[in-house]
């Protein structure tokens, strides 16, 4: 096992990842409120992991409720949100009732969520069973669920009390879930970490065979640079946080328009970072070849490297929900190097059209099955 701690001042939390963690009691226990917690999980995780996080809590003593939601990002909405409050309510949980999200982002945003705002707020673990969860939206706090306008765009900051990792879960995720993840791990590596990117250019083909160690280290290293940018910045506020969205403007803006649930996340943030890079290009700041490298560390996972073709002007509404708009004006994470991101309102809109405009060869047809 190998731990890494979130440094934030008012009440910092460990992130425990390795194998077989689920059967261990005693990483949780000292986390825990009281002794009653619910578990919010899904159909399909449940089926995997429920009994056997149940059965390792009931040893210790600890008693638990499931509450089971349909799989799958369409159902990241306030219907299911109050779906969550509502059995909370009819459990009689209460405020030293731990919430412990089992599952992939959609589950911990939404158990956060309901974590958040149940009796004003209760004590929350994120437990994430995919790559992507493991690596990015378990940690941190951000919590929330999806609103027609825009993607996550409701919602709050709530910090878990405990990240647990186990990467056994992961020998259960389809592939092209486990693609998606990937995305954001080289999203670590181009914001701020070249080292890293350079690795993991080494190392992908191994990466992607889900080579245990390989894959335990690029978790940890992934998670080490996310801890370290919510240290700097918890609430987004000073800019920091907001790097780590590359490719989350155009991402976010392929999610809403081809209808969500129909592009992955980290899909959508694959081709979006790619869209993200042109923009960067345009501006100056990336070579040709340094698009080439992006473009071909995608193509190797087997992430989507072209957009869905909505036209330039049904692109600038979705974005125009975006969260890092400020003053009315878009701001977008964009690369100044490989491993050097910056926050920009600079980018004029004659670039941005230019990048969005589909003779630019970075479009495919918006068929929500296109994903090539």
């Amino acid at each position: 096992m190998k731990t890494l701690t979130v440094d934030l001042a008012g009440a910092p939390y460990p992130i425990h990842i390795g194998p077989g963690l689920l059967n261990h009691p005693e990483l949780i226990l000292p986390h825990l409120a009281g002794s009653d917690v619910a578990i919010v999980t899904n159909t399909t995780v449940a089926a995997l992991y429920l009994n056997p996080l149940q059965n390792t809590l009931l040893t210790a003593g600890v008693r638990s409720v499931a509450i089971v939601l349909p799989d799958g990002e369409a159902y990241k909405t306030r219907e299911t949100l109050y779906q969550i409050h509502d059995e909370l309510l009819t459990h009689r949980c209460e405020r030293k009732t731990t919430v412990i999200a089992l599952g992939g982002g959609v589950i911990g945003d939404l158990a956060g969520f309901a974590a958040a705002t149940f009796l004003r707020g209760v004590p929350l673990i994120q437990i994430p069973t995919t790559l992507l969860a493991q690596v990015d939206s378990s940690v941190g706090g951000k919590t929330g669920i999806n609103h027609p306008l825009g993607k996550n765009l409701i919602g709050a900051f709530h910090q878990p009390r405990l990240v647990l990792a186990d990467t056994l879960t992961l020998d259960t995720l389809p592939l092209r879930d486990f693609r998606a993840g990937i995305s954001e791990i080289i999203k670590y590596g181009l914001i701020r970490d070249l080292p890293f990117l350079n690795w993991l250019d080494h190392h992908l083909e191994a990466l992607v065979q889900r080579d245990p160690e390989i894959l335990s280290q690029a978790i940890l290293d992934a998670c080490r640079n996310k801890a370290e940018v919510v240290a700097l910045d918890e609430f987004e506020t000073t800019g920091v946080r907001a790097l780590l969205n590359l490719g989350h403007t155009f991402g976010h803006a392929i999610e809403a328009g081809a209808g969500y649930g129909n592009w992955l996340h980290g899909e959508a943030v694959a081709a979006g970072t790619l869209l993200a890079a042109d923009l960067s290009q345009h501006l100056g700041w990336l070579s040709p070849n340094d698009v080439a490298f992006i473009e071909t560390l995608m193509q190797r996972v087997g992430l989507p490297c072209r957009a869905p073709n909505f036209g330039v002007s049904r692109y600038l509404e979705l974005m125009a929900s975006d969260k890092k708009v400020e003053a009315g004006k878009l701001r977008f994470v964009l690369l100044k190097s490989l491993g050097h991101a910056v926050l920009t309102k600079d980018a004029p809109l004659e670039a941005l059209t230019a990048v969005l405009s589909s003779d630019q060869g970075r479009f495919i047809d918006a068929n929500p099955e296109s994903r090539a």
